[in-house]
């Protein structure tokens, strides 16, 4: 496969790293020449010095050949641009970065494919998501719904009363069928769980779940849940207004910024909101708008640090529900090691959308988890004839780092086990690390 990304910033860098891992064809195209340098210096592609929007470099590229472009630069017009003439030189997909939240409207998302458009990528519409699937399920860091609900993956950090600590897997301890371990994540290393393995005070871990035994996971894990009523926003920021405008019915929401002029465009476009000019990092602030008793605070700045450090006030305040956007990758860890709580990366969240363009038909959805910018959650459809359809799952030979969590069939979800017959179908969700989704691709062909 040919790819052609135009623009070498953080979701660019991404996709290129993700991309030249699965041996793509890859060519960047870009006006910062040291930027260029830096990914051709640790990935296996080819760059180009120019513009994304000159006919002449982009023939230079070869994008008549692509079979995907991407524009993901800074500016929303200059990608749309480039996609539109991609499209007329002949590259089969294209998919443009922008942050206007109208045009990813499904009655426009058709206006822009007749143009040439085949797709758009909002990150922070999709960050903005994420929040709000957080809030919806305090107690849990991640929580991703595949099949309209019928399996879910928990992403939860255990603490000395969860009932699941300190048995070995090999003892049958959790082979109880209600819900499936993944993965692990401890003192920054993630694990895919053998028999001798067991969870820890601390290990933040991802389970494979059904809706029905949501509240035995909840009690297993020692948590207790608690709705969120009202929430802090910091950062008048495109995420915190997109965020606040899709909280669920009944959750006050109050928005805080030292910027003015932000506070003003985020009044007329958040009428259910609060909207105060005031400086979130000062504690004293968070004390005067009632942080001691606030159920959730989102910090949604344009500084990870702030973020982070706002997050770690709050819970010092008693919040027991934190959300830091942390968009830079060495503070992911940093992040969870301090027990933020909840974290949101805009351009790995952006990738996955993106990196799915990429795969066969029978991926449904494929989503980066903070474990680590290399871990995925995959959704996979058996195809009839298909490998997996075979035999069960204990006999595939299925490589050491990945996990099937478990299966949708006829719109019920049930949790994987060595046993499992995979049949044609079935919609199948598979834990990844690394760059092993090709790997288990082969399987549902």
């Amino acid at each position: 496969m040919k790819i052609v990304i135009a623009g070498a910033g953080e979701v660019g860098r991404y996709l290129a790293k993700m991309f030249s891992a699965d041996n793509y064809d890859i060519t960047v195209l870009d006006l910062d020449g040291q930027s260029l340098r830096q990914l051709s210096d640790h990935f296996d592609l080819m760059t180009c010095e120019g513009n994304v929007t000159f006919i002449h470099d982009l023939m230079e590229v070869e994008v008549n050949k692509a079979d995907l472009f991407v524009a993901v630069t800074s500016h929303e017009t200059v990608n749309m641009t480039a996609c539109v003439l991609a499209s007329n030189l002949g590259a089969k997909k294209t998919v443009a970065r922008v942050d206007n939240r109208e045009y990813v409207m499904p009655d426009n998302v058709q206006r822009f494919q007749r143009l040439g458009i085949s797709q758009l990528i909002y990150p922070e519409m999709l960050a903005a998501e994420e929040i709000v699937k957080s809030i919806r399920t305090s107690w849990q860091r991640v929580h991703m719904s595949f099949c309209d609900d019928a399996l879910s993956l928990l992403g939860v950090k255990l603490r000395s009363n969860a009932m699941v600590l300190n048995s070995p897997f090999k003892t049958g301890f959790l082979n109880h069928g209600r819900f499936r371990v993944v993965a692990i994540k401890r003192q920054g290393t993630t694990l895919i769980p053998k028999g001798e393995d067991c969870l820890l005070d601390g290990d933040i871990v991802y389970l494979m779940v059904t809706p029905e035994n949501f509240e035995f996971t909840m009690e297993q894990c020692g948590k207790v849940s608690k709705p969120v009523k009202h929430t802090i926003i910091m950062g008048a920021s495109r995420i915190g207004i997109n965020a606040s405008k899709m909280l669920p019915s009944g959750v006050k929401a109050t928005i805080l910024d030292a910027d003015i002029d932000r506070c003003n465009d985020a009044v007329q476009q958040t009428p259910n909101a609060l909207v105060l000019n005031r400086d979130a990092r000062d504690m004293e602030v968070l004390r005067e708008e009632g942080i001691g008793s606030t159920d959730a605070f989102i910090a949604v700045t344009d500084s990870s640090e702030a973020n982070i450090l706002a997050c770690l006030a709050a819970k010092q305040m008693g919040v027991v529900k934190t959300i830091a956007e942390v968009e830079n990758n060495d503070y992911i860890q940093l992040a969870q090691n301090l027990d933020i709580g909840t974290i949101i990366n805009k351009k790995l969240i952006a990738a996955s959308h993106i990196y799915q363009m990429t795969l066969d038909d029978a991926v449904r959805n494929v989503t980066c988890v903070p474990l680590s910018v290399d871990a995925q959650v995959v959704e996979f459809e058996a195809k009839a004839g298909a490998k997996i359809t075979r035999s069960i799952i204990r006999d595939l030979h299925i490589p050491s780092d990945v996990n099937f969590g478990g299966y949708v069939r006829d719109g019920k979800g049930y949790i994987c086990s060595g046993d499992t017959q995979i049949q044609p179908g079935d919609h199948v969700v598979v834990f990844c690390l690394a760059t092993t989704v090709k790997k288990v691709e082969v399987l549902f062909k």
